[in-house]
């Protein structure tokens, strides 16, 4: 398989501890191919490895999140073609217990924040991809669609998982089912949306919420967040969810809580107030 957009995905890794993943594919929409979505799947990788990245800001160049995945490309289907750029999962693209779908990363849960930065169209695969992020922060003209019903390509990068999870079933049987254009507003509304911004606005957003979770204790957050995932996809049970949230929690109570506490008693963040409260 062959390589011809090296800019295919860009990555900022600043030294404050953001990195910023970009798809960067304006003559397709960043619509992803094969060899895009290893690029995503190994920057996401690369930033769950590097102990100096925290968070991430997964965005789309061009006034465009991504329109899914390459249809130029599945209807070239030929896994056997060398120059097939099409969707591929095979032990080439595998890395163990990190298993890589169509669109990259799709099929991962991120082991820390994901902010997504949500301009124009973010559909199909890209909707799924979108889907990866703790935090959408979306543009007052972006629109989400299942876009591939048209086409009868189905959703094989978590839609029908992830989607259900965030917005209810109700509402992801919806867009599922129909496949139609779902503007900011109503994306909001719905919870796919977190915060809708002008445009043009969304990335800057993004990294300032990037940047306020810099702020505080990382184990104590990101134990947390893995409880909520934890809770909506493994569980078992009520009480499973409850074990496993006092199991992992309390591994930080002595390494942050306590020092926390005791920063509270000397008067930081008294009245909800952030500011002296933050590390």
């Amino acid at each position: 398989m062959t390589d011809s957009e090296p800019q295919a995905v860009q990555i900022t890794e600043a030294g404050d501890g953001i990195t910023t993943i970009t798809i960067n594919r304006a003559h397709r929409r960043n619509a992803v191919d094969g060899p895009t979505a290893k690029k995503l799947a190994e920057a996401f990788l690369a930033f769950e490895n590097n102990p100096t990245q925290k968070v991430c800001v997964f965005s789309g160049a061009n006034d465009t999140f991504c329109a899914g995945f390459d249809l130029h490309e599945v209807a070239k289907f030929n896994t056997h073609d060398k120059e097939y750029k099409g969707p591929i999962i095979d032990k080439e693209h595998r890395v163990v217990g990190r298993n890589i779908g169509p669109m990259g990363p799709s099929r991962m849960q991120i082991k820390k924040p994901v902010i997504c930065a949500v301009s124009g169209y973010a559909v199909a695969g890209g909707l799924e991809l979108s889907l990866i992020g703790d935090i959408r922060v979306v543009e007052e003209d972006a629109v989400f669609g299942v876009f591939c019903r048209r086409f009868g390509v189905p959703l094989i990068d978590g839609g029908t998982v992830r989607l259900q999870a965030i917005v209810g079933l109700g509402r992801a049987m919806d867009m599922i089912l129909t496949g139609r254009a779902v503007p900011a507003q109503e994306a909001l509304q719905m919870g796919l949306a977190n915060r809708v911004v002008s445009k043009g606005q969304a990335l800057a957003e993004a990294t300032k919420i990037a940047r306020q979770l810099l702020t505080f204790p990382q184990a104590c957050m990101n134990v947390d967040r893995a409880s909520c995932y934890y809770s909506a996809y493994n569980a078992t049970s009520f009480e499973d969810a409850l074990r496993n949230e006092f199991d992992e929690g309390i591994q930080v109570i002595t390494t942050e809580s306590v020092k926390g506490a005791s920063k509270f008693s000397d008067g930081a963040g008294r009245h909800g107030a952030f500011e002296k409260a933050q590390i």
